[in-house]
């Protein structure tokens, strides 16, 4: 177990130190320019931009540059205007990066190990704890934060001066506190992420169903079965049957308790958000301006620069008539997937967080390569249950292949002049397919696994009462 522990920090400073190295290299392959990292949105160039507006007793929301959180400009603002001598430019940004990294990473960790906890007492319930036996030597937790922290992705979204890093640690801030039952915790997490970027809105099912339900655990039909089975052995074993059946009801009692504490503290740190922005801007604008140029700039999808993502092209092309349509229908997409999804999924409420967070960021308006490291994180603590996915090397050489074509299309596209807008496309499409194919193998997997469950609950209750 401590040479596990020494390995895990090991690999954690390793991953610090090569994020310093690229900080230092001199202009570190012009990552912050790149679309695929840098995005309207989550640019620390137009973030320093808006601080010198801002400075100038301009509003920040002038022009068409700045369109993030007046909080973030006030917290990352004045370290984009300051330089150390003989140091690269906006080191201290840098820094804060590569400390939202590491955080991050531990929080993933620490939530990773709950869940495997959870994991394990439920199949201890459930007397099928044999299963486990494939995976005494890994931890979840461990596996997930390092690879969390060694994606080339989060990589170049720390190294590349984007903000992402800092939006995906207060969306983990508000999974662990939901894990661990730390309501203000997850509240605050869940509020901050959605004032940054509004599409972790839709988290607040699967954080409500974390708080009722706790982690994720089997399907709560097999509580019920293993209750009833070993209720109608004899009449003898009457008792033992009927606490069984107490437990087994006890197992998918949904509380309502810290949920109440959870809206309520939910309201408190809006309110409180919502104080601190209007403070913020109030010399040189207001709360409705703020609202326009940051939510309304991500559904209105007014710049239609090139990103990794499919809605840019697809806006760019279409007739101006038709396009408060199209909005409607994509960002509506999204919203069509959170019932089905909630009710099927309800008993694995975390899975159910890192499914959301695949298919915004697959939909959202302006996608970039910080938001999939996010959910390829998250991944990592699913090993159990994704053990059997399928296309698993097919993704990862995917994932590989259109890292690679990306930069290369649009540089035959923007620089070299011997491609169009077609060939950078395409490879978005590309990108988009992929993370189709991986959350649809990756709720199959999770589903034949409950199937594997059930199965191996069955054979027990047989044997049990033969």
């Amino acid at each position: 177990m401590e040479k596990k522990k020494r390995g895990f920090w090991r690999w954690l400073i390793a991953s610090v130190m090569l994020r310093l190295i690229l900080i230092y290299l001199p202009k570190t392959f012009n990552l912050a320019s790149r679309p695929e990292v840098s995005t309207p949105l989550v640019s620390l160039r137009r973030l320093a931009e808006g601080y010198w507006l801002k400075q100038s007793s301009i509003s920040p929301y002038a022009g068409s540059m700045y369109h993030g959180s007046p909080l973030l400009l006030s917290l990352l603002g004045p370290l984009t205007v300051k330089r150390i001598e003989g140091q690269p430019n906006h080191l201290l940004c840098s820094l804060v990066f590569v400390i939202a990294d590491i955080i991050s990473a531990l929080l993933i960790r620490a939530t990773g190990h709950t869940l495997q906890m959870a994991y394990r007492q439920s199949l201890n319930s459930l007397d099928i704890v044999d299963l486990l036996k494939s995976s005494d030597l890994l931890s979840s937790g461990d596996i997930a934060a390092l690879v969390y922290l060694w994606n080339p992705f989060t990589i170049a979204a720390c190294v590349g001066l984007s903000t992402s890093p800092v939006e995906n640690l207060v969306v983990i801030l508000a999974l662990h506190g939901a894990c661990k039952g730390l309501v203000p915790l997850a509240a605050f997490g869940w509020v901050m992420s959605t004032h940054l970027s509004l599409y972790p809105a839709i988290l607040i099912i699967p954080v409500i169903l974390l708080l009722g339900y706790g982690p994720d655990t089997p399907p709560r039909k097999l509580y019920l079965q293993k209750g009833y089975g070993k209720n109608g052995d004899n009449h003898s074993s009457d008792n033992c049957g009927q606490q069984e059946t107490n437990q087994s009801k006890a197992e998918v009692t949904f509380s309502w308790r810290p949920v109440i504490h959870f809206l309520f503290w939910s309201s408190l740190w809006s309110a409180y958000v919502l104080v601190l922005c209007s403070i913020s801007v109030k010399p040189h604008g207001s709360l409705w301006e703020m609202f326009q140029r940051t939510y309304g700039f991500i559904l209105t999808m007014e710049d239609m620069s090139p990103n990794i993502g499919v809605l840019w092209y697809f806006f760019a092309e279409v007739f101006d008539f038709f396009r408060s349509f199209f909005l409607i229908v994509f960002h509506l997409n999204i919203l069509f997937m959170i019932l089905p999804l909630a009710i099927r999924l309800k008993h694995r409420p975390c899975f159910l967080a890192f499914i959301y967070i695949a298919i915004s960021s697959m939909l959202k308006s302006y996608p970039s390569v910080g938001d999939s490291a996010l959910y390829l994180g998250l991944l990592g603590l699913f090993l159990d249950e994704l053990a059997d996915m399928k296309f698993s090397f097919f993704l990862l050489c995917g994932y590989i292949g259109v890292s690679l074509l990306s930069p290369v299309m649009h540089n035959l596209w923007i620089w070299r002049g011997t491609g169009n807008a077609n060939f950078y496309y395409a490879t978005g499409m590309a990108y988009a397919c992929l993370q189709i194919i991986l959350v649809v193998e990756s709720v199959s997997a999770v589903l034949n696994h409950d199937r594997k469950l059930r199965k191996l609950s069955v054979t027990k209750l047989r044997d049990g009462n033969s």
